[in-house]
């Protein structure tokens, strides 16, 4: 998809919102708080609107605008989307750059409060200058629990700051919730030890893992996409490579993602004589597994990751 592409559907986007605030203005409440008096809340991916669920409780009402399985780093927004915008007291993002589409939807939304950088005070991991999705370093910044807490935490400051009658419970829920946390981060360095390190070799769709590698001592041979970006592709030099590694590392699979397509993994494990880890296995690379499912929450996938990576390699 090209840029002038987004761009047009975005406009067509802000066009409708318009025509439909020309029918019937929505009132102004929202910018101070939902109708039934939580606090509006807009978050960007499924991560940090968990996040947010976790850390507001009963005193916001979040509204989701990039729902389960759906690329982040391609979204086109919605109607629906601008118009949430518009009416929320508070907007939470990713930030580091995965949401690329979201300074212009919020400027034409007419949005007045506060946007919430979920991202601020996390080491980022810095890659190939050449690769344009991290010129402002890795976004994937959720596959550490430990930068997960850090973004939970800040999360709750602005929650605080936003609506301080409910200061203490925010803080409580977010106490609650880092212990959540760092629980899931003590199981996952438990289950990797229990993987000899020779046999710790990770091959996914795409670079979405680098934070996830790093926290727990992991081999990166290489991606279907070589890219944080899900639009960029191998080429056949590339693809190549990337079997010649993988059959001269000894690695064992090459893991899909829920959010994107198998068929290039497939094909490449094929050349490589390996296996594919996918449909119900596959990891949660960009999104989260669908709402009612364990691994529509951040605990939920990030555990079914880790379980899934230990079961495939050490097998």
């Amino acid at each position: 998809m090209t840029l002038s592409i987004r761009t047009l559907g975005t406009a067509l986007a802000i066009a409708a919102v318009g025509a439909v605030a020309g029918c019937g203005s929505a009132t102004t409440d929202g910018a101070a708080g939902a109708a039934d008096g939580k606090v509006s809340v807009v978050a960007t991916t499924p991560e940090v609107a968990d996040f947010a669920r976790n850390v507001g409780g009963d005193a916001v009402k979040v509204t989701q605008i990039i729902k389960p399985n759906v690329d982040p780093h391609d979204y086109e927004p919605t109607p629906a989307d601008i118009k949430a915008i518009g009416a929320a007291k508070l907007v939470v993002k990713n930030g580091v750059g995965l949401e690329k589409w979201l300074d212009d939807t919020i400027s034409s939304a007419g949005f007045k409060g506060t946007v919430v950088d979920t991202s601020q005070g996390v080491a980022l991991r810095k890659g190939d200058p050449g690769d344009e999705e991290m010129k402002n370093g890795d976004p994937h910044i959720w596959h550490d629990p430990r930068n997960a807490k850090m973004m939970a935490e800040n999360i709750e400051k602005a929650f605080v700051a936003a609506d301080p009658g409910h200061a203490d419970a925010y803080r409580s829920n977010f106490q609650s919730y880092a212990a959540k946390l760092d629980n899931l981060d003590a199981d996952n360095e438990r289950k990797f030890a229990a993987l000899p390190a020779d046999q710790r070799k990770l091959v996914t769709n795409h670079d979405a893992f680098g934070y996830y590698i790093d926290r727990y001592r992991l081999q990166f041979i290489g991606a279907v996409i070589p890219s944080l970006d899900t639009s960029a592709e191998l080429s056949a030099t590339q693809i190549d490579d990337l079997v010649a590694k993988i059959k001269a590392t000894g690695t064992k699979a090459i893991f899909s993602e829920s959010s994107l397509p198998p068929k290039a993994a497939e094909a490449i494990a094929r050349q490589a004589g390996v296996k594919v880890v996918g449909g119900e296995d596959a990891l949660y690379g960009d999104s989260l597994g669908p709402e009612g499912t364990p691994q529509g929450t951040y605990l939920g996938a990030e555990e079914h990751n880790t379980d899934t990576i230990v079961a495939a390699l050490g097998g």
